[in-house]
């Protein structure tokens, strides 16, 4: 079986579960876990933060950060297609209290000007905007890259606005790699981010939040709050350290390996090329002869999964388990399906 569904499918490597083995371990509650330790102060100087705080999952991380950027009343401002509003079951809600106010999504795409104008001052019997959330490489948008100098103009309008800027950065390193921005010219336009280890770099389990140590201190109550307080975590925190030195470069393969069935698919009016950069690559059925599950059902019976968004989106995305001849198989199978 092609498992082309998601980048979290993957399994660990010999090499990952041989450093997960040999891990050195404690307490994590207590502080006392060595490899947890490392591993959040690597990812920490990565991005030129002070601190990073080791969790269970990306949902976790974001909400992590979206509560310590946002008082409970208070308003997060994202696109209408971010993870944050859209996959994490309404937890900004139903557990930080937070309220959410969206712009129109645009495949991904930063309209500053557009973010901007939806920023809502204190006063005038309105919710106040305290944090904006963008995403980076974009999930719904089909892996969008965000500009640095776009991110770069957002920071400086939130700042004139008093507002914190969060990024959830679970495939940044997707972005890292196809823009050649430096981890750490991401970090410093952040107030907090939240990076995954367990999307595209192949670990098991296993997000951050990063940021300040004094929210990074905070950081740790609500997670024991959510439930999040894990004890001998290093055998995990020992697989995101080994994707971070084994697994960050090859991503360009991913990308590759994606814009290879992105050509493929592009005959069909499926997909336009030129908008997949990294690993993910968005399919639209609205012109075709067939719907989204129509065509996984049919891509399933012959080997090859897919991921179904919605009646007419469909989605593809490429990792560490998926080889070149993958890519040939499912190519093979979807050009015979689409030709019927």
């Amino acid at each position: 079986m092609v498992d082309l569904r998601s980048d979290t499918v993957t399994k660990p490597t010999p090499g990952m579960y041989e450093a997960m083995v040999q891990a050195e371990v404690g307490d994590d509650v207590y502080g006392e876990d060595p490899t947890v330790n490392a591993l959040e102060a690597e990812v920490a100087a990565l991005f030129g933060h002070e601190a990073a705080l080791f969790t269970p999952t990306g949902t976790m991380a974001n909400q992590i950060a979206l509560q310590l950027l946002v008082p409970r009343g208070g308003e997060l401002l994202a696109d209408a297609d971010a993870h944050v509003v859209t996959y994490e079951v309404g937890a900004a809600a139903a557990l930080g209290g937070i309220s959410t106010r969206t712009w129109p999504s645009s495949g991904g795409e930063l309209d500053v000007d557009l973010v901007a104008s939806y920023l809502r001052p204190d006063g005038f019997h309105a919710v106040a905007t305290n944090a904006v959330a963008v995403e980076n490489t974009h999930n719904r948008g089909g892996g969008t890259v965000l500009p640095l100098e776009a991110l770069r103009e957002l920071r400086r309008v939130t700042l004139e606005a008093g507002v914190a800027l969060h990024c959830d950065g679970a495939r940044i390193w997707h972005a890292h790699i196809a823009d050649g921005v430096p981890l750490r010219a991401y970090g410093e336009l952040f107030d907090t981010l939240a990076v995954c280890l367990s999307k595209g770099l192949g670990a098991p389990v296993g997000s951050l939040v990063v940021s300040s140590a004094e929210r990074i201190a905070q950081a740790r109550v609500i997670r024991k709050r959510l439930g999040g307080g894990m004890r001998q975590v290093g055998v995990l925190a020992a697989a995101g350290r080994y994707a971070l030195t084994h697994h960050l470069e090859r991503l360009a393969d991913d990308h590759t390996r994606a814009r290879r069935l992105a050509d493929a698919l592009a005959p069909y009016g499926l997909v336009d090329p030129a908008r997949v950069r990294t690993n993910i690559v968005p399919l639209d059925f609205t012109k075709a002869s067939l719907d989204a599950l129509s065509f996984a059902r049919a891509a399933a019976e012959q080997g090859v999964r897919v991921s179904v968004l919605g009646p007419r989106i469909g989605r593809l995305v490429t990792h560490l388990d998926v080889n070149d001849a993958d890519i040939d198989r499912a190519i093979e199978v979807f050009t015979r399906i689409l030709a019927r």
